[in-house]
């Protein structure tokens, strides 16, 4: 057993509003959205319309969707997010497991500070994003670089990517075939991932090829022929094009094509939240079900046993 008291690993997921409110998701978005790598325009022009329409307008439309979602115990991508920590804590008794968020709290920052007063010396950061994307694991990558010129004595590895990770991949092949044993298999299978603009994948962000890796290995490790699935992006924002097929659509052609049920799984998140639970298991639930044909919603991997043993092994392999 790895035995390094001066080691520690941090969990990193994206973040989330502290209460499902305008005045919390006004603050959450307020910081999501002034992160470069998230909108590349001009602070001087992008201030001004993020702060005097963006956010006066979304604010109260998105609390009221997480309010649909919100567990007694809080926002489910916080949740879901400290059980896997605590989860991967049992599994790895001699390092410190902690979690952060790189919008929102617990913040990244405040949480590698409190693991250098400790005592620790060496970090492992696991981004929860299994594809990598310059809009997300290089925006955690950023905070933890300047943070590491800051602190020189601690040292900092980041795990970049795990999008075709055998265990990771066994781990969602795993839940789908135990979710299909419970309920029966649908005619088709629609991996939807996290879309991005198609600016980002033409200048060179590799994650649509990210996912399709990951959507391939998992319809490999379950068997399946080319006709038994496809993949999707979800959650546009804004008016440019992105990165495509958008799944919703798509889902709308198979339903129009005769196909009456459909299992979506959504692999690019590690753990359910407002996009997988509002957008995905209730939304495009309604609109198939306008269209005649049942959608079925298989949840994120989260707090299960064999997500936590995957994170767990990436974690040591990175101290190796």
């Amino acid at each position: 057993m790895l035995d390094a008291p001066d080691t520690a690993v941090l969990a990193v997921n994206l973040g989330t509003p502290e209460t499902p409110t305008a005045p919390a998701v006004r603050r959450y978005l307020a910081e999501f959205l002034s992160d470069r790598r998230v909108v590349s325009l001009p602070a001087l022009l992008w201030q001004p319309l993020l702060r005097g329409l963006i956010l006066p307008l979304r604010s109260s439309r998105s609390a009221a969707k997480y309010a649909q979602v919100w567990l007694p115990e809080g926002s489910p991508l916080m949740v879901h997010t400290r059980q896997l920590a605590q989860a991967m804590q049992a599994l790895l008794p001699t390092l410190r497991v902690r979690h952060a968020m790189r919008y929102g709290e617990p913040a990244l920052t405040t949480e590698l500070d409190r693991l250098a007063t400790e005592g620790v010396r060496r970090i492992v950061v696991l981004p929860l994003y299994p594809q990598y994307s310059t809009t997300t694991t290089a925006s955690v990558e950023d905070r933890v670089d300047a943070w590491q010129r800051r602190n020189p004595q601690v040292t900092v590895s980041l795990v970049q990517d795990y999008s075709i990770d055998p265990d990771w991949v066994a781990a969602v092949a795993g839940s789908i075939q135990r979710y299909w044993q419970q309920h029966g298999r649908g005619q088709k299978l629609m991996f939807s991932f996290h879309g991005i603009p198609q600016r980002l994948a033409d200048a060179g962000d590799p994650y649509p090829q990210r996912c399709e890796a990951s959507a391939r290995a998992i319809a490999a490790a379950l068997g399946l022929g080319a006709d038994d699935w496809q993949m999707g992006y979800q959650s546009r924002f804004g008016r440019e094009r992105w990165l495509q097929p958008y799944a919703e659509p798509s889902l709308w052609e198979l339903a129009e094509a005769g196909v009456k049920q459909i299992d979506v799984v959504c692999p690019g998140f590690a753990t359910d939240c407002l996009e997988t639970l509002e957008e995905v298991a209730m939304g495009f639930t309604e609109t198939l079900a306008e269209r005649g044909a049942q959608m079925r919603y298989i949840p994120c991997l989260n707090a299960a046993p064999e997500h936590a043993r995957a994170l767990a092994r990436l974690a040591v392999a990175s101290l190796a």
